[in-house]
């Protein structure tokens, strides 16, 4: 393996940007790790090698020539979930309903991006539609996570996090509906972040959920993490939603927690986080992640929230009432599939028997149920009801806020589970964004840091962090304080344990 890919993309940044090392080095260095052992992760569906490499040479070219360079990461490697439209690239969404879909415009995350000259390496697998948990929904095949490939990466982001636990990129973008970036990071050691919903432009994000659809930062570091924050973050007047403030100061915040003192910082333990569905092995790591905040000089309690047990069920009546209106568009008349139009058949019998072709069982289960919530006579029994709920975890939130500067937990109940165990189990698929669905719901930002590994199966368990909206720092410091902690205690950076995959299989 080169060396090369171990780096952080800080240390890429800066070996790149003083010209110890290019970027078509670094990019050369992570197409042949994806050649080499993709096929037996399947974290990629598109690699765009011929982009990947001009860009890196652009950024080359600057540095020769002396000129200053677009961002801090200017040249380091990147894996974009295939949910964000990409001018000349294909974006399915993991469904075969925009299977060779080509879009001719760029979203304004992947401008930035470009901009700040990322170099794109490619798209990554994902559930349908950013519909699951595991990644095994995509019409493209499964992706397997790197610690044990026999079991899912989490979901539906599971395409990024893998790319990032494989060693295939050292930064990626996911997105979060109800945990889509956290819940993958947590099960493959890895960072994610879910900013505050509004905070990173949606324009050009193929939508789910709208109200609760937000696109973020995936890396091995927490530093790492804040710097493509920064990168992608901020005001933009093509999206409604956008927030039309600073983006947080979450550079300094990682440098600043870094240094290793939480003193004065308070810190709420979330008490309903907890119970039957909740792996031993889990608890004990994320007490033993709360016990270091201790040791940090963080003061410690307990919190109630106690309207976070009915956010699974209000977000299965939100996101699937959402999904339905937004998946409409995909009717088979401006643009991917299109099926029996050969036969004489008219636009109605073409749009069902398209839909019918191109969306995957769970997209088909999620726009069923949403229609039925939104139906006549049911609205306010269901899809109000949810709204109401959604208000009252809001306020639990910002009820908690003001006694504490942020909140844990782990960040989902489970270790990564054997591909296929949840299949035949929606409810039990479901389940696996307990502890990420309440931020989704009030908006509010979360990230997910490897809280080391569980003592019943060896494989990583995610400690959460929540802050309130546009508080992303105080999140981005306690994470780093524990992260320097954390790979003290084990002699070195905890992705370090990750297992070889040297050979495809």
């Amino acid at each position: 393996m080169s060396e090369l890919i171990r780096l952080t993309a800080a240390e890429l940044a800066a070996r790149i940007h003083s010209g110890e090392v290019s970027s078509v080095e670094v990019t050369r260095a992570h197409l042949d790790r994806i050649a080499q052992i993709d096929p037996a992760v399947h974290a990629f569906l598109h690699v765009d090698t011929d982009g990947a490499l001009a860009a890196a040479r652009a950024v080359d070219e600057d540095v020769a020539a002396g000129r200053p360079v677009a961002s801090p990461l200017a040249g380091v490697p990147l894996a974009l979930k295939d949910v964000f439209t990409t001018e000349g690239i294909p974006t399915t969404c993991g469904s075969r309903i925009l299977q060779n879909w080509v879009p001719p415009y760029d979203a304004t995350l992947v401008r930035k991006l470009r901009e700040a000259g990322v170099v794109v390496l490619g798209k990554t697998n994902m559930d349908e539609f950013a519909m699951g948990s595991s990644t095994e929904n995509s019409a493209y095949g499964v992706t397997h996570n790197p610690w044990d490939l026999d079991r899912i990466p989490g979901g539906s982001g599971g395409g990024s996090s893998a790319a990032l636990a494989a060693f295939e990129a050292p930064l990626a973008i996911g997105t979060d509906t109800g945990g889509s970036i956290r819940q993958p990071a947590s099960v493959t050691g890895t960072v994610g972040v879910k900013p505050t919903y509004g905070g990173v432009s949606r324009y050009g994000l193929v939508a789910f959920s709208s109200s609760l659809d937000q696109g973020g930062p995936c890396a091995r570091t927490v530093l790492d993490a804040a710097l493509l924050h920064e990168v992608i973050g901020g005001h933009d007047p093509l999206d409604s939603t956008s927030i039309d403030a600073p983006v947080p100061p979450v550079v300094a915040a990682a440098r600043e927690g870094a240094a290793g003192d939480l003193r004065g910082v308070r810190v709420g333990v979330v008490r309903e986080f907890s119970g039957e569905w909740y792996q031993a092995g889990v608890i004990s790591a994320f007490n033993r992640a709360v016990d270091v905040l201790r040791e940090l000089g963080a003061e410690v309690v307990e919190v109630s929230c106690p309207h976070f047990d009915y956010g699974l069920p209000a977000y299965y009546l939100i996101a699937p009432s959402e999904c339905s209106s937004n998946l409409a568009r995909f009717d088979a008349m401006r643009y991917g599939l299109r099926v029996g139009d050969e036969n004489g058949n008219s636009a109605e019998q073409v749009m069902s028997l398209t839909r019918e072709a191109g969306f995957g069982a769970e997209v088909k289960r999620r726009i069923m149920i949403g229609t039925y919530a939104l139906s006549s006579g049911y609205y306010d029994a269901y899809y109000g009801q949810a709204q109401k709920v959604r208000t009252l975890i809001a306020r639990d939130f910002a009820a908690a806020f003001e006694n504490v500067d942020v909140l844990v937990s782990p960040t989902t109940p489970t270790t990564a589970f054997p591909i296929g165990e949840r299949v035949d189990d929606p409810v039990a698929m479901y389940r696996a964004d307990l502890c990420t669905i309440p931020a989704n719901l009030a908006g509010t930002p979360a990230m997910s840091v490897p809280a080391g590994l569980s003592e019943q199966d060896g494989l990583p368990v995610g400690l959460q962090v929540m802050a309130p909206a546009l508080q992303e720092q105080r999140m981005y410091r306690v994470a780093a304080a524990y992260e320097v902690a954390r790979d003290r205690a084990e002699g070195g950076p905890f992705i370090n344990r990750v297992p070889e995959l040297e050979v495809a299989r």
